[in-house]
């Protein structure tokens, strides 16, 4: 399965979905960064190729003989990847998902829209447009009303309350460690051990300890919830294998 992942507007999002949520779910996948200024999932230690926009035919060969892939398309290289892509008939049909990650800001909702419009237009079919809402604080419809609505309305992609990633803290912190959830649930360190023999006038140490611990405990519940987020993104899809990584560990 190829997925892309994009937004008309930045801060939402995109590389986290990325990162943690469908690449341990997508068995071998090849992660492309289409960007030139803003954070990657390479800076979280993940293997990426990175482009840019204009780079578009480079990307649609390699995807002709790939199996699963993930296109993480940055907002300042949306416009020239949409344009590109264009110039290519029917390239769209090699992605199999178009994934729009949107908070609850009436910016990023409007923007959202303004994304679903550009790929109606290039002749992607409703069901392979989908949003993610992320950053979700409270009931997803309340927050989300304009972009459900929508949805609803025009029939132009499928929004889903129950694909929705809530707010938590755990993904600061893994960007401040540079790591995944995945890299995070391998480790079987005992950071609560390490913590006991640390010298505790070593800050930078203690921090580092307290925070992997941290990590440790918060991921397995959030990847738990990401393996629901990722079912009712996907479903049953034979393409996606390993749905679901060391929930139970």
């Amino acid at each position: 399965m190829k997925i892309a992942v994009l937004n008309y507007t930045g801060s939402v999002g995109k590389t986290v979905i990325a990162s943690h949520l469908l690449a341990p779910r997508l068995s071998n996948s090849q992660i492309f960064a289409i960007e030139s200024t803003n954070e990657t999932a390479g800076d979280l230690g993940l293997d990426i190729d990175q482009l840019r926009g204009e780079q578009f035919g480079q990307l649609f060969r390699e995807l002709l003989i790939l199996d699963n892939a993930i296109i993480d398309v940055g907002a300042s290289n949306i416009e020239d990847f949409l344009d590109h892509m264009l110039k290519y008939e029917d390239s769209h049909a090699e992605i199999d998902l178009f994934v729009l990650p949107v908070v609850s800001t009436g910016k990023a909702q409007r923007e959202t829209i303004k994304t679903v419009s550009a790929l109606v237009g290039l002749g992607v079919e409703p069901k392979r447009i989908q949003v993610i809402f992320n950053r979700v604080e409270g009931d997803v419809e309340d927050n989300f009303s304009s972009i459900l609505m929508y949805a609803q309305k025009s029939g132009e992609f499928i929004a889903n309350p129950a694909v929705a990633i809530f707010e938590n803290e755990v993904f600061e912190l893994l960007a401040e460690q540079r790591t995944t959830i995945a890299d995070v649930l391998a480790d079987k360190t005992d950071y609560r051990q390490k913590l006991r023999e640390a010298d505790r006038k070593n800050k930078p140490l203690i921090n580092k300890l307290t925070n992997m611990h941290s990590l440790q405990a918060l991921a397995k519940p959030v990847n738990r919830q990401l393996d629901k987020v990722f079912i009712a993104l996907i479903g049953s899809n034979p393409a996606t294998v390993n749905p679901g990584q060391n929930s139970d560990d």
